[in-house]
């Protein structure tokens, strides 16, 4: 395999709306940090590229909810998302955000150069306007009827129950979120980059060139939209927040945030560095994209289309896009905070991001859905990590100590050592990197973890160290030093492990390179070592139970949120004025027989006493209920229930899960009093 003289490597940028959760870290952030990790072991020149998505409808959305502007919403995500990654140990050499000035100038700048050079073609369409607004409606500003489902609540792009694609005129019903009104049709004018321009283009460079070199998921994806056909696309939009379309006409629009969000990598390396150009216009610079599959067409389809409108820039060599991580058998769904978000993980786990990295690369969902549980993290971690990992080194070390004060014991060649080839894994790692596949990549660097643990419990030095202390020496100079490879092997996949072994075993920094991996002298004789620590611990199921219950409580919340019952049709004043509403007070209440919810209840108005019947025996006991106020509805039509003639209703509050609560007045109300 021939390198090229340096790499740009980008992560999808976080949309600026929520926080990180593992979905992310599985399909992005954690096998791009691995990649780039392993590159600078191997002296590459390289840069990992980040930042926040802060455009878009949805941020806008978000705002309005909370009362606050769209810069409110994105400054506190990304500050969130930032120390998330952070605190993770996600090696950026630049996170920066599409609202960054730098960034609106670049895509600004960039949108420039292809109107100029008769790119677009410009298109004067109908959109929906909500003329109380008095603005054109984004999709995600419309809601109605599915026209597939027939779902009252879809949304102008996407029915979220039966995942239909939608557009805002396809609904039944339309009604606009900002107002609640029927919107109208206008015309608008946008400006479309012709994707069919590039369709034989593609054809050529994906299809034919990056068959067997790209995973099967993005080339299939990749293959199935160019075959059946590439139409253009909308760069522009009517809305206030974004980056202004920089051309006269432009006015009141913004770049689409589908073709300001890619250019963002651009702007975050003009940030970081005035030399920016060679990582991005070289030929000898290569450039990764790091995805989730739901951004394959864009990143392989459409950016590129607008590399090569613009004309001088590199293409994309490999986009090695993951699919989904699921949840305990569900979909991550932010909306229903069904998700393991970064930020709390680190709050409730101080100190062990290495355990989630290892478990998100082990389970990593490289070809296929996977699914994250919490028992299958405390497996990993028990038995794996703790185990096997962890015990190998944690038994060197306090046997080096023991034995030879903590001193590196001399070494001596040892037949039984040519049997861990440490080379051949080395070569195995090298190339499962090369090629995106990181669950294998990790796989191999436990072996030599595993292959340790055999080593000791093969030659048993704690037993012979009563006949043959030489051999000992010689087991556990072997062993210390396959734990000194391990600390610099583990270090893309690894990398605050990989830390605290360095300090154990008084590694020099110099030694932290791919090079040294497969030397037997990387300790020497004689030189002092740590005291042992654990590298990891066992995770109680204590802790495992609290995740799962806040999960569960969740889905309680999603399933409560779901009954809430419709408002109902309208009516006029006059009929509620109809209405005798009073205030009451239970004087005795028992149950009536053969009955599972009705209650017999006789009631005090003030003037009078009156016998009711109430379906509420499943929430109350009849003597919770005595001496209560309530409030009644006092003339309605008396019916006879269960032979007991019932004159008039109590009035109850249904709350979401079901259950039911007297309607009381705020502190004690004089019985007999009118409510309205």
């Amino acid at each position: 395999m021939t390198y090229p003289q340096r790499y740009t490597v980008t992560t999808a940028l976080p949309y600026a709306n929520g926080p990180i959760h593992i979905g992310h870290l599985a399909g992005v952030y954690v096998p791009a940090d691995i990649y780039v990790r392993y590159l600078r072991l191997k002296g590459k020149e390289v840069v990992l590229i980040g930042g926040s998505d802060e455009h878009g409808v949805p941020i806008t959305i978000k705002a309005k909810q909370e009362g606050v502007s769209p810069q409110d919403i994105v400054d506190k995500y990304h500050g969130i998302i930032k120390k998330s990654f952070q605190d993770f140990g996600i090696s950026f050499d630049v996170y920066s955000r599409t609202s960054a000035k730098v960034h609106h100038e670049t895509a600004a700048e960039f949108f420039k150069t292809l109107y100029d050079k008769g790119e677009f073609v410009e298109k004067t369409i109908e959109q929906l306007y909500d003329e109380e607004a008095n603005m054109f409606l984004a999709d995600r500003y419309v809601t109605g009827i599915c026209p597939k489902c027939s779902h009252e609540e879809a949304y102008g792009d996407q029915c979220e129950k039966c995942g239909s694609s939608l557009s805002p005129t396809e609904l039944i019903e339309p009604k606009s979120v900002l107002s609640g009104s029927k919107p109208v049709l206008r015309e608008t004018k946008h400006w479309y980059l012709p994707l069919d321009k590039y369709e034989n283009w593609l054809k050529e460079w994906i299809v034919k060139g990056k068959k067997g070199e790209w995973k099967p998921n993005v080339y299939g994806q990749c293959s199935s939209w160019i075959n059946d056909g590439l139409r253009p696309r909308a760069v522009t939009r009517d809305l206030s927040w974004g980056v202004p379309v920089p051309v006269k006409g432009g006015e009141g629009k913004v770049l689409y945030v589908w073709f300001d969000a890619p250019i963002g990598y651009i702007s975050a390396t003009k940030e970081m560095t005035p030399d920016w150009e060679k990582w991005w216009k070289d030929s000898e610079s290569k450039l990764v994209h790091f995805i989730g599959k739901d951004n394959i067409v864009f990143h392989c389809i459409i950016f590129p289309s607008m590399l090569k409108a613009e004309g001088s820039y590199i293409m994309p060599d490999n986009v090695p896009a993951n699919e989904f991580m699921n949840l305990e058998g569900d979909k991550i769904s932010t909306s229903k905070n069904w998700a393991v978000w970064l930020h709390e993980y680190l709050e409730e786990f101080p100190d062990q991001q290495d355990v989630l990295r290892y478990v998100l690369t082990s389970n990593a969902p490289e070809s296929k859905d996977n699914d994250f549980t919490w028992k299958d993290f405390q497996a990993k971690n028990n038995n794996e990590l703790v185990a096997i990992l962890g015990n190998f080194i944690n038994r060197v070390v306090v046997l080096t100590h023991k034995y030879f004060d903590g001193k590196v014991p001399p070494s001596a060649s040892d037949a039984a050592l040519k049997e861990i080839n440490i080379d051949a894994i080395k070569k195995n790692v090298d190339k499962a990197l090369d090629t995106y596949k990181f669950r294998e990549a990790l796989a191999e660097m436990m072996l030599i973890a595993r292959a340790g643990n055999k080593y000791l419990a093969d030659t048993e030095p704690w037993h012979l160290i009563k006949t043959d202390e030489k051999a000992v020496a010689t087991i556990l100079n072997n062993c210390l030093q396959l734990s000194a490879n391990l600390a610099i092997l583990m270090s893309p996949f690894l990398p605050f492990t990989s830390k605290k072994m360095f300090n154990q075993l008084n590694m020099d920094e110099s030694l932290l390179n791919w090079e040294s991996i497969g030397r037997l002298d990387l300790l020497r004789d004689g030189s002092q070592i740590e005291k042992a620590s654990l590298l990891f611990s066992k995770v109680e199921d204590i802790a495992i139970d609290a995740q799962v219950k806040k999960l569960t409580d969740s889905k309680k919340v999603n399933e409560s949120k779901k009954a809430v019952v419709a408002v109902k049709d309208e009516i006029e004043f006059d009929d509620f004025m109809k209405m005798d509403i009073r205030l009451v007070k239970i004087l005795e209440a028992e149950r009536i027989p053969k009955t599972d919810k009705l209650l017999k209840l006789k009631i005090d108005l003030g003037f009078e006493q009156r016998t009711i019947v109430s379906g509420i025996a499943h929430m109350y006991k009849p003597e919770e209920l005595i001496g209560k106020q309530a409030t009644y509805l006092a003339n309605l039509k008396p019916r006879k229930i269960k032979g007991v003639e019932s004159a008039g209703m109590i009035l109850m509050v249904q709350a979401n899960d079901g259950s039911l609560k007297l309607l009381n007045p705020d502190g004690e109300g004089e019985v007999g009093s009118t409510i309205g």
